[in-house]
């Protein structure tokens, strides 16, 4: 274990990105994005089918004996900043991070291999708003069968496989077609939400769903800071291009000084964020100090990711406020992200705690 973060990227890393980036250049481009947020399937599914199965990144965090890549967080970060730039509608992070993490504390390989072979899509039914250690709803076990009602789970309405915490402790894993999933209005509509009602469904018991949903948490919030930092850089790196290319007053508006200024205290923030995403990446990968890391990664990005995309909102000026240009995208998907896993106070709080700093 090494005793400083590396938090460089490594040239296997670059030619992933790369690959990434591609796949997604052909299946996941802002005018085929938009037109899924229109439809009732906002899920890309052939672009999820190229990046499981064609790519093999459904499973990068599982170990090569059962099914996966043997790979680590740190690679599984790069795809999610891809992804953040994108802002594709892809069950990754609740599948591939959220949902496989869990069953990786349970052992269980079988469903293990099918969600690393993007055979079947996993979702764990705790709401979206949830942080690892924090309280979060049951449902209730009753003569081997599950009763109750779940609302907030992200990316449920393309599941195959529920992963759903019980009364008596378990977590289990409920088929799908088990249960009703009633799509709620959602804000970010690239990650749909859901309600996810049980009426006598029956259930698999996996493991303790404790320490499951920790830790599926946990890797879910550290690995969400680079899908913010994809986004934040997205939209810093689109708003310096449109401000070199308008004009007003026979000079590009990225000449004024005043919006010079914005832009250099932006790419600062997102920097710093680049930092605290790597080092969260790199802590879950190596298991060191992982929880201080997360929590700092996570008090950080949501303001900065917020504050990047409405940026690039108000700097493309008329033309950013229309619902054809996808920058509404990446600001709704700011601000859901910016609850999920944790709010910046509950990590903030938790990392108070975490090195014993007393709240004034």
């Amino acid at each position: 274990m090494s005793a400083q973060p590396d938090l460089l990227y490594t040239e296997e890393e670059e030619a992933l990105r790369s690959a990434v980036r591609d796949l997604l250049a052909d299946h996941c481009d802002a005018p085929g994005v938009i037109a899924r947020t229109e439809s009732d399937a906002p899920h890309d599914l052939a672009a999820w089918k190229a990046l499981a199965d064609g790519m093999g990144l459904a499973g990068l965090l599982v170990p090569e004996a059962q099914g996966g890549q043997g790979a680590t967080h740190r690679e599984a970060a790069v795809v999610l900043e891809e992804l953040g730039r994108a802002v594709a509608p892809l069950p990754y992070l609740t599948s591939a991070v959220v949902a496989t993490e869990a069953l990786l504390a349970c052992g269980t390989e079988d469903l293990l291999a099918e969600l690393a072979s993007g055979r079947r899509i996993g979702a764990l039914a705790v709401a979206l708003n949830v942080s690892a250690g924090s309280a979060y709803k049951v449902v209730r076990h009753e003569d081997g069968a599950l009763h109750g009602e779940l609302t907030g789970i992200a990316d449920a309405a393309v599941a195959d496989v529920l992963l759903v915490p019980a009364d008596d402790g378990g977590l289990y894993a409920v088929d799908a077609a088990d249960a009703t999933v009633t799509p709620q209005v959602s804000l970010d509509l690239t990650r749909p939400l859901a309600t996810v009602t049980l009426d006598g469904a029956p259930g698999r018991l996996l493991g303790d769903a404790e320490p499951a949903v920790r830790r599926a948490l946990r890797s879910g919030a550290g690995l969400l800071a680079s899908e913010q930092l994809g986004l934040a850089d997205w939209t810093l790196t689109e708003t310096v291009r449109y401000l070199k290319e308008r004009k007003q007053f026979n000079r590009p508006v990225g000449g004024f000084q005043a919006l010079k200024h914005r832009l250099a205290q932006l790419w600062l923030e997102v920097v710093n964020l680049r930092a605290a995403a790597r080092n969260a990446a790199d802590a879950l990968a190596t298991d060191a100090d992982a929880d201080v890391a997360v929590a700092v990664a996570q008090a950080y990005a949501a303001s900065v990711a917020v504050h990047a995309a409405e940026e690039a909102l108000q700097l493309h000026a008329g033309i950013g406020m229309t619902w054809e240009h996808p920058v509404h995208l990446y600001l709704k998907r700011a601000k859901a992200d910016s609850i999920a896993y944790g709010t910046a106070g509950a990590h903030r709080a938790a990392l108070a705690e975490l090195v014993d700093l007393q709240a004034p």
